[in-house]
């Protein structure tokens, strides 16, 4: 299914995110970014999304067009389909400096080579285009290395693991933060790694005219869910917050 996030004629920016649900496996969500007769795609997913994505990017331009494969992290829903862009584009992949030598686990030896962009810690820009998109930190959310994507012209923050909601049509898009908790908070106190970590995101992306929250699993947010998400995620008890010796004990 593509649902179309944001279009002002040569920049839109597009999600996809139907996957069969007798697959058995975690739907998600892949992103592509077209500005003029370029782009480039964000989180493009294992083999299971590949062909529907690749086909679906080629109805906005020709893939040898394509100007970055862009990771928020090594998660194989992430980016388990690397060798299949290897083959099919000649577009570098931008992922954090401390994936750099896991990713090529994905491909066949030597595709790689050449190809990767490493992020730094603290972020980078990205071209695409005219247009550019920046890779904010978003460490330990879930991933020890691991960016959101700001797209400054259409006022999405693409939020990798970050606002992920679990068993809900992620077509639709949410504009009241409270009624969809149920489909967000175990998730995020399972993955996200600390309170700490989510007061100092929240601290950052407070700078930003966000106008919408578009995570890689679930609902995008809009309106004024995006700040109730804000706040909700800064007060938020999550991962070591919640361990104690209970939780390391020899089984049974």
């Amino acid at each position: 299914m593509l649902v179309e996030l944001y279009n002002h004629g040569q920049h839109r920016c597009l999600m996809f995110c139907d996957m069969s649900p007798e697959l058995d496996a975690v739907q998600a969500n892949q992103f592509v970014i077209v500005n003029g007769d370029t782009g480039a795609v964000i989180d493009p997913g294992g083999n299971l999304a590949y062909n529907d994505l690749y086909m679906g990017m080629s109805r906005q331009f020709p893939p040898h067009k394509l100007s970055a494969i862009i990771a928020s992290h090594a998660d194989p829903d992430i980016i388990a389909s690397l060798d299949r862009w290897m083959t099919s584009t000649t577009a570098p992949v931008f992922i954090s400096t401390i994936w750099e030598r896991f990713i090529p686990h994905f491909c066949k030896p030597g595709k790689t080579i050449g190809r990767v962009v490493g992020i730094p810690d603290p972020g980078m820009r990205i071209p695409v285009g005219k247009g550019e998109l920046l890779a904010l930190p978003a460490h330990f959310m879930h991933s020890e290395g691991n960016f959101q994507f700001w797209d400054a012209q259409s006022g999405i923050l693409f939020s990798g693991d970050l606002a992920v909601s679990v068993g809900v049509d992620p077509s639709r898009i949410i504009t009241e933060l409270g009624p969809h908790l149920p489909r967000m908070e175990a998730f995020h106190r399972r993955y996200m790694v600390s309170n700490k970590i989510l007061r100092l995101w929240g601290q950052m992306v407070r700078k930003l005219p966000i106008r919408m929250i578009v995570p890689q699993h679930g609902c995008p947010l809009s309106g004024r869910a995006v700040a109730e998400f804000i706040d909700w995620a800064e007060e938020l008890q999550c991962g070591v917050d919640l361990m104690g010796p209970e939780h390391y004990q020899l089984p049974a």
